[in-house]
C-alpha cells in the first residue's frame, strides 16, 4: 500500500561539452574531459526526452537490461565517477581562470520539486549556478530519485530488494544534505532549486525510509506477522513522514517553494498508514469487546482523511479510496454495533491510547567512487 510520486526524477537540463570549455594540457586529460562529456550526453537525452535510440538498441548497449529506469542508473553510476574527479581536481587547483571556466559551462537544471515561483510561462525555470558541485548535486538527486523509481518497480517481484533500494536512495539524500550542500549556500539565490536545500534532501531522505519502512510492513503482513506488530511498523512510517513534514514547515520558504503535489503525497501517504495501523489497534479491541473504544480511534483519523488530498497519480488515489473506504466501513459497523449491543461510551480524543511506532530501517550510506584521476589544464 505504497503512494507513487514520481516527480523528483523529472529533472531536465541544457547540454554540456567540457573539453570545450576546459583547456587540457595532455591526451590524458582531454580523453577524460571527451568521456565526461560523451556519458553526460547520454543522461541529457534520456531525461530530456530528445534520444533516438530505439528501446532494442538501448537494450543492447545496456547489456541486454530491458528496464528504461535500469539503464539511466547505469549511465549515472558511469557518470558519477568522472564528475565527481572533475570536481575534486578543480576544488584542490584553486585556480581563478578555471573556475572562470566552470561559468563558461553555463550548467544549467530545472526543478522538479519547485512550487509555481519555480514556473514560467514555457515551464519550469533553469537554475543556472556557476560551480561544479551544482552538476554534481542536482546528478545526485536525478541518482537517489531513479533509485526511488527502481524500488517501486520491483514491488511486485522483490521487496528485499526494493527495500534496500529506498534505503540507497535515502543514503544518497543524506549525503547531499549533509556533505555536499553546506558548501554551495552561500551561492545560492532566493528562487534556488529546493533540489539544493537542506531541509528537503534532508526530508527526501526521511520519505524514502518511509517507503523502505513501508515494504517492509507489507514483508511481515506476508508473513502473518502479529496484528500488534504490523500497527506498530505502519506507525513508523508515520513517524517518518511527519518528521519529513516538520523539517520542511519549520522553514516557512522552503515549505512555500515546494510543489502542492509533494505535499499531497507526504499527508496522504501518513494518514494512510495512519488509517490501517489505527483500523489494526481497532480490531485488538473490538476482540475484547470494547467497541466504543474501537469507534473512537477510527474516528481519530477519519476526520484527517477527509482532508487528505492523494497526489494526481490515479493507481495513488485508487490505493488511497480502498484504505479510506475500509476505514469508514469499519468505523460504521463499530459504531452501529456499539449503538444497539454494547452501549460503551465513545471516549474523549485524551483517553484514547497514544499509538506506537517502530522504525527498523535506516539509510545505507552514499559512498563516492574515490576515483582518482589528475586532470591536467593549460593556465
Amino acid at each position: 500500500m505504497l503512494l507513487h510520486f514520481r516527480d523528483p526524477s523529472k529533472l531536465k537540463t541544457k547540454r554540456v561539452v567540457f573539453e570545450a570549455t576546459y583547456y587540457a594540457r595532455d591526451s590524458g586529460t582531454l580523453e577524460q574531459l571527451k568521456d565526461l562529456s560523451t556519458k553526460r550526453k547520454a543522461i541529457e537525452e534520456s531525461i530530456n526526452g530528445s534520444s533516438n535510440l530505439t528501446a532494442a538498441i538501448a537494450r543492447e548497449m545496456a547489456g541486454g537490461v530491458t528496464s528504461p529506469i535500469l539503464q539511466d542508473l547505469q549511465k549515472l553510476e558511469k557518470y558519477l565517477p568522472l564528475l565527481e574527479n572533475l570536481v575534486a581536481n578543480v576544488l584542490q587547483q584553486q585556480n581563478l581562470q578555471i573556475l572562470q571556466w566552470t561559468s563558461d559551462l553555463k550548467l544549467r537544471w530545472t526543478s522538479a520539486l519547485c512550487g509555481p515561483s519555480g514556473h514560467g510561462l514555457g515551464g519550469p525555470k533553469y537554475c543556472r549556478i556557476d560551480d561544479l558541485r551544482f552538476e554534481l548535486a542536482m546528478m545526485l538527486s536525478l541518482y537517489a530519485a531513479l533509485l526511488r523509481e527502481r524500488a517501486m518497480e520491483l514491488l511486485a517481484t522483490d521487496l528485499v530488494e526494493s527495500a534496500m533500494l529506498f534505503r540507497r536512495a535515502s543514503g544518497v539524500y543524506h549525503h547531499l544534505s549533509q556533505d555536499l550542500l553546506p558548501g554551495l549556500q552561500p551561492l545560492l539565490s532566493l528562487d534556488k532549486s529546493p533540489e539544493l536545500t537542506s531541509s528537503m534532501t534532508t526530508a527526501m531522505s526521511l520519505v524514502c525510509l518511509a517507503e523502505a519502512q513501508a515494504v517492509t510492513v507489507r514483508k511481515a503482513e506476508q508473513n502473518m506477522t502479529s496484528g500488534s506488530l504490523v500497527a506498530k511498523l505502519h506507525y513508523g512510517v508515520v513517524m517518518f513522514l511527519e518528521e519529513a513534514i516538520n523539517l520542511l514547515q519549520a522553514s516557512s520558504t522552503d515549505w512555500i517553494d515546494v510543489s502542492d503535489k509533494l505535499k499531497r503525497f507526504v499527508t496522504a501517504s501518513s494518514v494512510l498508514h495512519e488509517a490501517r495501523c489505527r483500523r489494526l489497534i481497532a480490531e485488538e479491541f473490538k476482540k475484547i469487546e470494547r467497541l466504543g473504544m474501537a469507534a473512537g480511534i477510527l474516528r481519530l483519523v477519519s476526520r484527517k482523511a477527509h482532508l487528505a488530498k492523494p497526489p494526481g497519480d490515479g493507481t495513488s488515489k485508487l490505493v488511497f479510496k480502498a484504505e479510506i473506504t475500509a476505514l469508514n466501513e469499519m468505523l460504521r459497523k463499530c459504531e452501529h454495533e456499539n449503538d444497539f449491543i454494547w452501549r460503551e461510551k465513545l471516549p474523549q480524543p485524551d483517553e484514547i491510547p497514544l499509538m506506537e511506532g517502530k522504525k527498523i530501517v535506516s539509510a545505507i550510506p552514499y559512498k563516492a567512487s574515490g576515483l582518482w584521476r589528475e586532470l591536467i589544464f593549460v593556465v
